[in-house]
């Protein structure tokens, strides 16, 4: 499977989501251990990747409750640990990937987790603000549509939101932060770890500006 394929609409490599051949990795996040099915045609098929893993043990605990968003939910396991943590919040796992939408879903059920809505971006209505957005962003689909993705959901964040993204530091991660500052938001450039490095990003709020 090509690299591209798995932020494609419908993956055309054949699913193993129901077959003894699927993976299951288990995270354990929120005091409990969490099962996620993966599959082919959606990343990180083989188990949970080191840089979600690398955002889940740096992101400060969310609030108990408000509206949450993973950005590119794959199988789900940024989106099931944020409902693991606030059992009270809305989760929106959001994926172009119709199998990575499904899976999520699915994971969801079998964790229990009700508060878990995943589907497509376009089906996240329009006036929704996010408190908390968790993401490993898809870095490889380049540049242009990197900052495209970006700028649509950061700027749904509610006035005290707050963004978590997780950048391999070999593609980028430093210079998505200038960028990103350069767009008017506060970007603290945190954990380095494994060759990941996280980022906190917040909009600039009035009382931030400097007085001229």
């Amino acid at each position: 499977m090509s690299d591209e394929q798995y932020f494609t609409t419908q993956p055309q490599v054949a699913s193993v989501a129901h077959s003894k051949d699927q993976n299951v990795a288990v995270l354990r996040m929120a005091g409990r251990d969490i099962i996620i099915g993966t599959d082919r045609g959606v990343f990180s098929r083989k188990g949970i990747d080191q840089g979600t893993m690398v955002l889940l043990e740096t992101a400060a605990r969310p609030p108990s409750t408000g509206t949450f968003l993973d950005l590119g939910c794959g199988a789900g396991p940024i989106a099931l640990s944020l409902a693991a943590y606030s059992p009270e919040a809305t989760v929106f796992a959001i994926d172009i990937n119709e199998r990575a939408q499904q899976l999520t879903a699915a994971n969801a059920q079998r964790n229990g987790m009700s508060n878990v809505i995943a589907c497509a971006p376009h089906e996240v209505e329009e006036h929704i603000r996010f408190d908390v957005l968790w993401s490993n962003p898809p870095i490889r689909i380049g540049k242009q549509e990197l900052h495209k993705l970006l700028t649509t959901w950061l700027t749904r964040l509610s006035a005290s939101g707050e963004a978590w993204l997780v950048i391999n530091r070999n593609l980028g991660s430093d210079s998505l932060a200038v960028w990103l500052t350069e767009q008017g938001y506060s970007v603290k450039r945190l954990t380095s770890k494994r060759g990941f490095r996280v980022l906190r990003v917040t909009p600039t709020r009035a009382q931030d500006q400097p007085q001229l």
